[in-house]
């Protein structure tokens, strides 16, 4: 094994040659057809790889927290991808959506906490957790992942766009329940998992 095999993250953006994007098919969403090659670990480039990349765009997904009753606001809500999940596809999660034109992830998750959970938030409220991807082996979109500091009094409801087909059940819950909740496997969304995660190893300095 040479010395050089030992060092991490060496390949940029620098070391791939894109030599077509061609898109198959686009309609809610859009899938692309991506001719690619590149570097290898042992030196040279790859074979061309022909590979399909689902194009949804990115996303932000908040976390709206009360410190003060060490409370997490949820939302439930009916997802076609779960439809395959043999327990249920209505799933626990936190306040998330797209991107529209000029907005920044704290635009996002100001307009989302309001649409889906009615919460009043203002930028002095919002933090940035982490970004990260969510499916990079076949899919583009990264998640933007914040926190959101919340007065959880009162909470609670159902609300979402019509025009989206939304129907959005809000829960206000305990932090502890909510880990309970991940640890028999009742909560499956890998942003909820992920915030519930960082929020377990962090809530005592928000």
């Amino acid at each position: 094994m040479n010395e050089n095999s030992q060092i991490m993250l060496r390949y940029s953006a620098g070391d791939i040659e894109l030599k077509s994007k061609q898109t198959v098919y686009h309609g809610f969403f859009k899938l692309e057809q991506y001719q690619v090659r590149h570097r290898l670990f042992n030196g040279g480039m790859s074979e061309l790889v022909s590979r399909e990349i689902f194009e949804r765009g990115d996303a932000v997904v908040l976390m709206p927290y009360d410190p003060n009753t060490d409370s997490i606001v949820m939302i439930e809500q009916f997802r076609p991808g779960a439809i395959r999940n043999n327990d249920t596809p209505w799933l626990l999660e936190f306040v998330a959506g797209m991107f529209s034109a000029n907005e920044s992830p704290i635009d996002v998750a100001i307009r989302e906490a309001k649409e889906e959970a009615n919460l009043d938030l203002t930028e002095n409220d919002i933090s940035p957790i982490m970004n990260y991807l969510s499916s990079p082996g076949g899919m583009s979109e990264q998640i933007h992942l914040l926190i959101g500091i919340v007065d959880s009094k009162g909470v609670g409801g159902v609300y979402g766009l019509a025009q989206e087909h939304e129907d959005i059940l809000v829960h206000v819950i305990k932090r502890e329940e909510a880990m309970r909740l991940l640890l028999i496997g009742k909560i499956t969304n890998a942003s909820t998992i992920i915030g519930l995660q960082w929020l377990q190893l962090n809530y005592k300095n928000l």
